[in-house]
């Protein structure tokens, strides 16, 4: 059988990754435990099920890779293993692809995050079930990075992060709290019985929103579906959990804006407090990889920090920036591993080929955090500077 005219192509850029091509070998199951967070998975190997792969990898880039995944064509021992080694070598900007041309183009002339788009996300991603979601994220349902300083599981990663959420924003009884982007509701149950808040929850997703209300039952808790730019009342703290990431560069300023008119004037505090915790990105983009734009979050991409800081300037200032990316790399593993444990349990319309392309969106997404291409920031803002300076809570 002649060779593909594209194999050598690949595997010489593979090989500059590290990464070693076999063709036609045994399919190898991913092993979680193989996958620690400083593996490297030496020596590292694709599996070629379809010579159909190298044409598909030159002239889709990472589209081409994770469909090609999704569908059986190359399997791994060690899929975020694979990944890390790739974005290590920059490989994927060295072969972008078509759509990822064609989605930059997009994101210049349109306004990808527009109000009428804002709920594809919830529709395509949130909505997807919650029995899916349950299986993963652990006891609460908190669906963004855990704090791991002083936690060696899961649950007690999250509590840890949502008290330092609390902490950071100086929470007392009484006071008002707006969640932008709340999801199941966990964070706001959590400041209202250990900090004795009421609050006003808002996400796009259907299906949260009804989670949220059963959990928040007899609590101070509203829960709302609702576009983050309806809102105009009064708050005396506010944040925003892993939402920011479908705000969109073209929104970010009206974001920040509706965060600051929504805040009590405070002259303690020099104006209410706002935290935001999302995911950045090194270097400033408009757009999110393609297979993830397609297959998990639709219209999303990731903020970098002088995005943030033009988006902020004169509304805020930004009292505290708190990086704790390696965190998330540890999270997601924490997650793949819950769900590749409860796969079985799961309803049949999780097929084969939805459990490779979220098996895929873990690994691609562990892989971005250990080669530090991608953060996990929070930052913590004041309309008017706090007086005397802000304590940095950890």
């Amino acid at each position: 059988m002649p060779i593909h005219p594209f194999r050598h192509r690949v595997e010489r850029l593979l090989g500059e990754a590290d990464v070693r091509v076999v063709v036609d070998a045994p399919t190898v199951p991913i092993d979680p435990a193989r996958a620690p967070a400083d593996s490297r998975c030496d020596p590292c190997v694709m599996q070629v099920h379809d010579e159909r792969l190298y044409a598909r990898l030159i002239e889709q880039g990472s589209l081409g890779l994770g469909e090609s995944y999704m569908d059986g064509w190359w399997d791994t021992p060690c899929l975020d293993g694979l990944l890390f080694h790739l974005l290590d070598a920059r490989l994927d900007k060295r072969v972008p692809g078509i759509a990822a041309r064609l989605d930059g183009l997009r994101s210049r002339l349109l306004n990808l995050q527009s109000r009428h788009r804002a709920f594809v996300v919830g529709e395509r991603h949130y909505d997807l079930g919650n029995d899916l979601y349950q299986a993963m994220l652990g006891r609460r349902l908190v669906y963004s990075c855990g704090y791991w300083r002083a936690a060696d599981n899961l649950d007690d990663a999250q509590e840890a992060k949502l008290d330092l959420v609390c902490r950071k924003l100086g929470l007392q009884a009484g006071m008002r709290v707006l969640d932008i982007g709340c999801g199941w509701g966990e964070a706001l149950k959590f400041a209202a019985q250990r900090y004795g808040v009421s609050g006003v929850g808002i996400t796009v997703s259907q299906e949260q929103a009804e989670y949220a209300r059963e959990l928040c039952a007899g609590l101070p808790i509203e829960i709302r579906v609702q576009d983050y730019r309806e809102l105009d009342e009064p708050f005396d703290r506010g944040f925003s959990l892993g939402m920011f990431e479908h705000v969109g560069v073209k929104n970010y300023r009206r974001y920040f804006e509706v965060a600051r008119r929504c805040l009590r004037e405070d002259h303690s505090t020099g104006g209410g407090l706002f935290l935001l915790h999302t995911i950045g990105s090194n270097v400033s983009v408009r757009r999110t990889d393609p297979w993830i734009a397609r297959y998990i979050f639709p219209n999303s991409m990731l903020p970098s920090a002088a995005q943030l800081a033009r988006a902020c300037e004169g509304l805020f200032v930004i009292e505290d920036w708190h990086g704790f990316g390696p965190d998330y790399d540890r999270t997601l593993q924490a997650w793949r591993d819950n769900i590749e444990r409860a796969w079985p349990s799961l309803p049949a319309r999780y097929d084969e080929r939805f459990r490779r392309m979220w098996r895929y969106y873990l690994a691609a997404s562990m892989a971005t955090f250990r080669s530090r291409r991608s953060q996990l920031w929070q930052c913590v803002l004041s309309p008017r500077g706090m007086p005397g300076g802000y304590a940095a809570q950890r």
